[in-house]
């Protein structure tokens, strides 16, 4: 009953009743003291003085911090230690932290936190991707170059080619819960933080390195997010080390929250991309010699935009096989907030660059863009289902490596897009738009599909590991810990099916509680869509580990094998003797059997090479296909999405009801990034889409108004928790069929191919349709 079970999440009720305890709600001590940071004003330049008088003196402030007041290492980066918490000196963008007061209240500090008198000599910043080339600003010496065979020569020997730029902006987490730590002094000069983070082991890290004491001297807990999406990865660091520095100075307990508008200027966001692409085809539309160039603007710090940058790099095939490619990456750094981690960690970005290449060849050739996708498609593993397209299309054998060595042994996609063009009545609805389109000169209508084939694992191999507490107590009642963090996603409710399913009990025995870095040490991020996978085996392990000793109990007590015992439906079958799980777990505590253990797990098969571009990052890859029809107002740019039809492989799911959801969120999300989500900054370098009223995401009445989402039936090939599949990330990108569904209903005002860039806002899109009326 618990595992595959469509059960709602563990937390629900108390979401719904706003009982849900987040970090702002931990009730306080007295003489809590708040923080807040003063900010830069400029993008680029030195310090040359520095007046605090007035921030000292505002009412409530009982500290003023500044990097020389740190006792021990200036630094927040998740990486290579180029991040300083408070400015030494230097300043690298509007938003950057200069100074940290300390206050008796969160306005207090705030107010404060503005009256800061900052001189500066400025230096011209760096802002846009042009700039960052011009002036060769980049994280790495040069590009990162993957390749395979001879792009340049196979596309030149082609008897089609197309060209193309296409520029894709940056996105705001927009979390509903902001950035958010709470430090609390222990005895002995220990620290107890409370964060809303995705990475518990990097907050102790970060803020053992900073107070100057072994990680063991940290305890980080944290209970819940209200929202992640990977900008919870790294971005909180600078919170819990300033909580927890300011705590150790005063001794006192320290609290600390970004405002919206603080939290949107200060913190990354998803990379910016320009993608430019040269391809050769032939009449088919098979693709036979490609190139892409990648620029991604990375911000002033390194942060995460390394394995970002490689993962756009490794999903520039997406789902096709292409036998001769070249994928050249740039990292460029600008004054600009640091970006970091956003769902799907890079590959969105570079597989929305293979769907627009799709999308032109299918123009160029008058050829239907679903057909010409499956041309290119990988082919069907040993036993699937036959592909639909001839196979004297193409005198080429496909040898099913993607362009960085690893063999893809589990393609779902010829069958999954047989299923959804069934189901979502492609064909007529084709014609229908077409149709349409034809009688209607002012709204035009667009359709479109685009498939999914995402890697799952951190591609830093020594991540894809895990850890899991589990005691079973003497009445039966079962208590878990392992190290991934809930952020809505429905984590822990997965872990508890799983848990209870070893021990064959209803859900309602077991009990998950906060991540802690005291119970289950050196975790990983949840991130990656790993956060089933990895904790789910980890704790599988640990109840195995209390089951076999049980059953190996019971059975010398009933004199049979402990293959003879079996758990299940809250009992506990002895050869022909039963009795109740509690009871059970009574007799062993009795027994004097250890009814505690620990569970690790590591994922197996990887070994990748990022420098050479070789190996196999991913131990499986996860499948989805959407289609969407969209209408626009050729007027004014204004436009909506009428339906998506979406069929999405999670495996054997563990939860089909918190899968669909995590479907449905993660579509329009990824439709938001690429249609309506702009960030827009002035050529200052200042942010000027920092709140809800400038910076758009999708509403509840944005959704398509026909959603059809469903779930493949189908197991995962490896050997994961129960068959399952990730589905965190995945159905991000089967938003990037409402962005080319848009361009669609653009190409319909003229014979050019639309060339369109995204977000497609209205004005992009009235722009893109008055280029092709004019012919341009």
């Amino acid at each position: 009953m618990s595992v595959s079970s469509p059960l709602p999440h563990d937390a629900a009720r108390l979401h719904v009743t706003g009982q849900a305890r987040y970090i702002d709600d931990i009730p306080t001590p007295k003489r809590t003291l708040h923080l807040a940071f003063g900010l830069s004003q400029i993008a680029r330049g030195r310090i040359t003085s520095m007046d605090l008088g007035a921030v000292r003196a505002a009412p409530g402030v009982v500290a003023v911090l500044t990097a020389d007041d740190l006792p021990f290492a200036n630094d927040v980066s998740p990486s290579v230690h180029d991040e300083p918490l408070l400015s030494d000196g230097h300043v690298h963008y509007i938003g950057q932290p200069i100074f940290l007061v300390v206050a008796d209240s969160h306005g207090a500090a705030r107010r404060a936190a503005r009256r800061g008198e900052i001189a500066y000599e400025e230096d011209t910043p760096i802002l846009t991707i042009d700039e960052a080339l011009a002036a060769d600003n980049r994280f790495e010496e040069g590009p990162r170059i993957y390749a395979r065979g001879d792009a340049a020569a196979a596309r030149a020997a082609a008897p089609h080619q197309i060209e193309g730029m296409l520029d894709l902006g940056g996105q705001e987490h927009f979390y509903l819960e902001g950035q958010a730590a709470l430090a609390l002094p222990q005895e002995g000069g220990d620290m107890l933080v409370h964060s809303s983070t995705q990475h518990p082991t990097e907050i102790q890290h970060k803020v053992a390195e900073a107070l100057g004491v072994p990680m063991h001297g940290v305890r980080v807990e944290t209970r819940r997010m209200g929202g992640g999406f990977g900008g919870k990865e790294s971005q909180g660091n600078a919170l819990a080390v300033s909580c927890a520095v300011a705590a150790r100075l005063t001794g006192k307990p320290c609290k600390m929250r970004y405002d919206r508008d603080d939290d949107m200027v200060i913190t990354g966001k998803r990379h910016d991309f320009r993608i430019t692409y040269r391809a050769g085809f032939d009449d088919a539309g098979r693709v036979l010699g490609i190139e892409f160039v990648q620029l991604a603007r990375c911000g002033w710090a390194q942060d995460l935009s390394l394995p970002v940058a490689d993962r756009a790099m490794l999903h520039a095939d997406n789902a096709y096989w292409l036998p001769d490619i070249r994928i050249e990456s740039h990292r460029l750094k600008t004054n600009t907030q640091s970006a970091t981690a956003y769902r799907g960690f890079g590959g969105p970005q570079g597989m929305v660059g293979i769907e627009r290449v799709m999308d032109h060849v299918a123009h160029v050739l008058d050829l239907d863009p679903v057909e010409v996708r499956r041309r290119n498609y990988y082919d069907a593993p040993a036993g699937g289902a036959a592909p639909h397209t001839p196979r004297d299309i193409s005198e080429q054998k496909k040898d099913n490596c993607t362009p960085y060595g690893q063999e893809v042994e589990d393609f779902e996609l010829w069958e999954m897009t047989e299923a959804l063009l069934a189901s979502s009545d492609y064909a007529a609805r084709k014609k229908a738009v077409a149709e349409w389109n034809a009688a209607n000169p002012v709204i035009k209508k667009g359709l479109a599909f685009s498939p999914v084939k995402f890697g799952i694992s951190f591609t830093l191999t020594h991540l894809n590991q895990a850890g899991a507490l589990v005691h079973v107590y003497q009445d039966g009642s079962i208590h878990l810990n392992h190290g991934g963090t809930e952020m809505g996603q429905g984590l822990f409710q997965k872990v508890a099916q799983v848990a209870a399913r070893r021990f064959g009990v209803g859900l309602e025995a077991v009990k998950i509680t906060a991540t802690d870095t005291a119970k289950v040490p050196n975790t990983s991020a949840t991130a990656a869509s790993s956060g089933s996978d990895l904790n789910g085996m980890a704790v599988k392990a640990a109840c195995d580990t209390i089951r076999g000793r049980m059953a190996e109990f019971l059975a010398e007590r009933h004199q049979v094998t402990p293959e003879d015992v079996r758990f299940e439906g809250g009992r506990v079958q002895v050869g022909a003797a039963g009795m109740s799980f509690a009871e059970a777990a009574q007799l062993c505590y009795e027994g004097r059997i250890s009814l505690s253990a620990t569970g690790f797990y590591k994922t197996p098969k990887l070994a990748w090479d990022r420098i050479k571009g070789e190996g196999r990052p991913f131990f499986y890859f996860a499948y989805g296909a959407a289609l969407t029809e969209v209408a626009l107002d050729t007027l004014t740019g204004e436009n909506r999405i009428l339906r998506a039809d979406i069929l999405h492989d999670a495996g054997a799911s563990l939860n089909p009801a918190l899968d669909k959801g995590q479907v449905e969120g993660g579509y329009v999300q990824g439709a938001g990034w690429l249609t309506c989500e702009e960030l827009v900054w002035d050529d200052t370098g200042r942010l000027r889409t920092h709140a809800p009223s400038t910076y758009k995401i999708p509403a509840f009445s944005d959704q398509p108004g026909a959603f059809n989402v469903a779930l493949w039936d189908g197991k995962n090939r490896e050997d994961t928790i129960y068959r399952s599949k990730a589905v965190g990330e995945p159905p991000f990108m089967l938003g990037i069929s409402a962005f080319l569904a848009l361009s669609d209903a653009v190409a319909a005002c003229g014979s050019e191919y639309p060339a369109l860039d995204a977000p497609a806002t209205p004005e992009r899109l009235l722009a893109a349709v008055q280029r092709l009326r004019d012919g341009v």
